[in-house]
């Protein structure tokens, strides 16, 4: 598998998609070379906006430009935009359901030696709790590609959550992303291993050692459309596997793991282990480092599911 800079990729569909929409226009809180919205800039500098540090203000600017019928794009590192922000995403866009779309980068513990001050751990769960917000995280380039196109077809806000390090490539050519839907990366009875964003990769790894090493067939889900989610995927992983794992860089309060774990209540219950920073915050390091300290691994994976595996078997 090969690795790509996710936020490069996007900054090149952003830029393929303002050819496509005359009326999408671009914001920035003066981040426009992390989030790489610069690439939109330079081939439409009259539809790109610099509103400086100041993200309150530019969530404000870009509800009003959708009122005019434009199709604003904003940035900001995801902590930014999640909770500096999260008033006017909620007060001024999600509440009218206005049609922008905010992308928020960064997000994890993918700003790594940044600190605790620029991890994103509590987005997830602070956007899909918004009435009429949809909540995408793609895990590669590819899937990138796919929730970006399925975005602007959305007349409505969206959240799309992004890192700040390279994704390995994880999609294959019949891989299909869709708004609502789990896409299935490997096919499994035992127990299904549920991922999103760039841990995508992990759960694959994780699958591949698990049959491999011991025998055993796990489902792999990825689920990066986390707000709608596919409850049918879910139901039928707690009727057919004898749990569910579930993989995300995020606080497993509230995030992939909390919304599982809702529907997976609601479908008369399932044993769902839950990987993810145990709520808590992060130091300082390079995000491998800080996703290793947390016990967000392949290795942590791979014994989540063969304690699931044991249990069943007594």
């Amino acid at each position: 598998m090969s690795k790509q800079s996710i936020r490069h990729v996007y900054g090149a569909c952003l830029t393929e998609l303002g050819r496509k929409y005359p009326q999408l226009m671009v914001l920035d809180a003066d981040l426009k070379e992390s989030t790489q919205s610069i690439q939109f800039e330079r081939v439409f500098p009259d539809r790109y906006i610099e509103c400086g540090i100041a993200e309150q203000n530019m969530l404000c600017v870009a509800a009003g430009l959708a009122l005019v019928g434009k199709i604003p794009v904003v940035h900001s590192f995801a902590a930014f935009i999640a909770m500096r922000a999260c008033e006017q995403v909620r007060t001024s866009i999600a509440y009218p359901g206005l049609n922008v779309k905010i992308v928020g980068t960064h997000a994890g513990v993918t700003a790594g030696s940044a600190g605790t001050t620029h991890h994103a751990l509590e987005d997830i769960a602070i956007m899909r709790a918004m009435a009429g917000m949809t909540v995408f995280v793609p895990g590669d380039a590819r899937e990138l590609e796919q929730v970006i196109a399925a975005a602007f077809v959305i007349n409505g806000p969206v959240y799309i959550r992004l890192g700040a390090i390279d994704y390995e490539d994880v999609y294959r050519d019949s891989d299909q992303f869709i708004s609502g839907r789990a896409t299935l990366l490997r096919p499994g009875n035992d127990v299904t291993i549920m991922t999103t964003g760039h841990l995508m990769h992990a759960g694959v790894v994780a699958a591949d050692i698990l049959k491999d090493q011991h025998g055993i067939s796990a489902r792999v889900l990825q689920m990066a459309s986390i707000k709608p989610l596919d409850h049918a995927a879910i139901v039928a992983a707690v009727r057919e596997t004898a749990g569910i794992v579930t993989v995300e860089d995020h606080n497993i309060l509230g995030g992939l793991g909390g919304a599982v774990c809702e529907a997976a209540c609601a479908a008369g219950g399932a044993r769902v282990e839950r990987i993810g920073v145990k709520d808590g915050f992060c130091g300082v390091g390079s995000c491998a480092f800080l996703l290793q300290q947390q016990k967000v691994t392949v290795d942590s994976i791979v014994l989540a599911v063969l304690d699931i595996c044991c249990q069943k078997r007594g």
